[in-house]
């Protein structure tokens, strides 16, 4: 089979799994715009705006086992194609060479046994970085089951390793993947986590100590293709975040590329997808707990995000100050983000602050402006619509349900 063909078909097997979030890169005079329309090229930006390129494939397709949810399930008729080592490793040096891609995402279904599959993608890592000098980025996905000292290995030869976890629960893994097993997918978790805090902690008393996976790892869930709550799906995420140590936790929405009885015959909605991405964010950055954003329900709401709604079920904390107001007060307020609210606690230095300042700074008030006050005062600078978003903070029980299903109107939801 040719090459390009190979590509094509593995590239289009990769797009499933999301968990591809590149590391730094300094490289320079990439060429974006004629990399655009390559097989397996995947562009990504980063939080600072950068765009980073990854050549993301499969090493095979040829799989196994029978999950029923994915697409290269071994009952499925698709075409089937596997790399060489020599192939991809060619491959991703030409297109790193001609400035295409800043490193290499690379997966694989399980060929012949986990074992086996590991080793050809560790020989793709290994042949990248010791015989082609490659100084790019490499993401290696962890095959459950394969032997520990392959995990090891893998993660010196990588930036970053993951682990799928796929289904939310061990029942759900039973029910759809039944030739996987919870401690397959786990001993990795643990030992990847155990390696890369080792090493960290060696660099610090010793110098040139290799670190394991220096980006960390991540994992990926699959939601929507079992009937898991969205709260049950967050307290998992929650533990796999304290507990391996985890950069990041994917969620993919459910995509009904199968016909099984077993699953959903439609696909999830990719606006719950989002607002689960929300939610994490909220409790990993902006100190937000489980619990909080799920008081009163097991599932987020579709029409708004989470943060913007705890602030509409809590009228007790608001209008907040701008010029009082804490760090973690300001990260609460819709419309404010963190970077935002370390513009204002340094602008605030200077002098109080008023609506034009915050205009000033940057900040966005379409949204906060409704849950904000500048020295005691509201933001009125739009008379007709302030009747309509007017809220008296001081009668919670009497406005909220008016002020709640306004705000859905005014922002579309």
């Amino acid at each position: 089979m040719e090459i390009e063909r190979k590509l094509e078909i593995l590239s289009s097997s990769a797009k499933f799994d999301v968990a591809c979030s590149p590391g730094t890169s300094d490289r320079k005079n990439k060429n974006v715009i004629d990399s655009t329309n390559i097989a397996g090229i995947y562009h990504s930006w980063s939080s600072t705006g950068k765009c980073f390129s990854l050549l993301k494939v499969l090493f095979s397709n040829a799989c196994i086992y029978n999950c029923a949810y994915c697409i290269n399930r071994r009952s499925n008729n698709i075409p089937r194609a596997t790399f060489t080592v020599n192939e991809l490793v060619n491959l991703t040096m030409n297109f790193y060479k001609k400035g295409y891609i800043d490193g290499l995402f690379l997966s694989s279904a399980v060929i012949k046994n986990p074992d086996f599959t590991m080793e050809q993608l560790i020989n793709v890592a290994k042949k990248l970085r010791m015989e082609e000098n490659f100084k790019g980025y490499i993401h290696l996905k962890i095959i459950p089951g394969a032997d520990e000292k392959l995990v090891e290995e893998a993660g010196f030869y990588a930036n970053r390793v993951s682990v799928n976890v796929e289904l939310p629960t061990a029942k759900s893994l039973k029910l759809l993947a039944p030739e996987k097993n919870p401690d397959s997918i786990q001993k990795p978790l643990i030992l990847s986590s155990k390696k890369h805090l080792e090493t960290i902690s060696h660099a610090k008393k010793f110098k040139h100590v290799k670190i394991f996976s220096p980006d960390g790892q991540t994992t990926q869930l699959i939601v929507g293709a079992t009937s898991e709550s969205d709260k049950k799906i967050m307290l998992l995420a929650n533990k796999l975040y304290k507990n391996y140590k985890l950069k990041r936790v994917y969620y993919s929405a459910y995509i009904a590329v199968n016909k099984d009885k077993r699953l959903p015959p439609t696909s999830e909605s990719i606006t719950r997808e989002n607002r689960l991405y929300q939610a994490d964010f909220l409790i990993r950055k902006y100190n937000f707990t489980v619990e909080e954003l799920f008081e009163k329900t097991e599932n987020l709401d579709l029409r708004i995000d989470p943060k913007t709604k705890w602030a509409l079920e809590h009228p007790e904390f608001f209008p907040i100050e701008i010029n009082k107001a804490s760090y973690d007060e300001l990260i609460r307020i819709p419309g404010i983000g963190i970077k935002s609210a370390k513009k204002i606690l340094l602008a605030r230095k200077v002098h109080a602050l008023n609506f034009d300042d915050l205009k000033k700074i940057g900040i966005a008030l379409k949204r906060a402006q409704y849950f904000i006050t500048c020295n005691g005062k509201k933001y009125n600078k739009n008379k007709d619509l302030m009747p309509l978003f007017s809220f008296d903070f001081t009668n919670k029980v009497k406005d909220f349900n008016t002020f709640y299903s306004h705000q859905l109107l005014f922002f579309n939801l």
